[in-house]
């Protein structure tokens, strides 16, 4: 019977300092006897000498590079113990008793490897923020969609996903995984650097039969875009490109088809940032493929390592149901 001490809530840091001052309290007071650590990924701030005076409680762990997200918590998290691990970003802040409903389906159910809380909008708390909100899908050409959120469309929390469901993805934002799943995984794909690879490590692990559940009795509030805004073209970049690497990895069967349909649609993408005179998130999709090639190899021998399964997706085309269809919630 796992408890609150049985949870490792790691916040992955990088000259995030201001964050720090204003997450960390909250966490610290609502965390009970969950270990709480900083894996810092080489700043060049104050970060650790602020977290070591102001918070001694906090475990602190000192990587060499700043490897971005896969790599910062990979390197972190081998030297993590604790049965259950909490990826939490800097900028989230939890509420009263969020460990609690995870704890409970965590003990309840051993299938259950991955878990996201409901994730909502720290400025303006009422709705669903763009990472993770109510959960987490996929659609058969590898695009990610939420409940809550679909594209830019953002629902208003009233209530309608108060539930525990089993979900295809869980945020990075805030991330629960037993650290026997994860190490068994051999953690994130550093190929991505940052942007998706959680993606990546759901589809993995449901590839290797593990369930990702949402539990929205457990809230937390994230700010969203503290290291790369949604109209940043290097974000635009990262996210075509590490989708096109998972899909290629994980889909079980006519993966070259899927894929060839899959970038047909990326190309549409680009042309409707060029009508919408925003040239630079067309180039960045350009850049994205074109780096997609040169990993072409690594991911088609990763693919190879591992086992696939079918039915991994629950909308054909969520571009087609948004765009075409004018279908905006899940």
């Amino acid at each position: 019977m796992y408890k609150q001490k049985d949870i490792a809530v790691v916040i992955l840091n990088w000259n995030g300092k201001a964050l720090l001052q204003k997450f960390l309290p909250p966490l610290l007071e609502h965390s009970g006897d969950a270990a709480i650590y900083l894996a810092d990924n080489a700043s060049t701030d104050d970060s650790i000498n602020f977290v070591s005076d102001k918070f001694p409680s906090v475990r602190i762990i000192k990587n060499d590079v700043n490897g971005g997200y896969a790599k910062g918590y990979n390197d972190a998290l081998s030297q993590v113990n604790e049965a259950l691990l909490c990826l939490l970003n800097s900028d989230i802040e939890v509420t009263n008793n969020w460990l609690e409903p995870i704890l409970q389906e965590f003990n309840t159910n051993e299938d259950t490897a991955i878990i996201q809380p409901k994730i909502l909008n720290y400025t303006s708390k009422r709705l669903f923020e763009y990472a993770g909100a109510g959960g987490g899908f996929i659609d058969k050409y590898g695009y990610p969609y939420c409940r809550g959120r679909v594209f830019n469309t953002i629902e208003e929390d009233k209530g309608q996903y108060n539930d525990k469901i089993d979900v295809f993805w869980a945020s990075g934002a805030c991330f629960f995984i037993r650290n026997v799943v994860f190490k068994h995984l051999h953690g994130f794909d550093e190929l991505f650097f940052a942007h998706m690879e959680e993606i990546d490590l759901c589809w993995r692990a449901f590839n290797d039969d593990h369930k990702v559940r949402y539990i929205g009795l457990s809230t937390v509030y994230h700010v969203g875009g503290a290291t790369l805004s949604n109209t940043n073209p290097r974000k635009t970049y990262l996210n075509f490109r590490n989708s096109l690497c998972t899909l290629v990895k994980n889909a079980d069967k006519n993966v070259f088809t899927i894929t060839l349909v899959r970038m047909t649609l990326d190309g549409i993408a680009g042309i409707r940032f060029l009508l919408q005179l925003k040239p630079q998130h067309f180039f960045a999709i350009l850049k994205a493929h074109a780096s997609f090639y040169t990993k072409l190899r690594s991911i088609l021998k990763a693919r190879k390592s591992q086992k696939k399964r079918s039915n991994y997706y629950q909308t054909k085309s969520i571009v087609w149901s948004y765009f075409i269809r004018n279908k905006k919630y899940v």
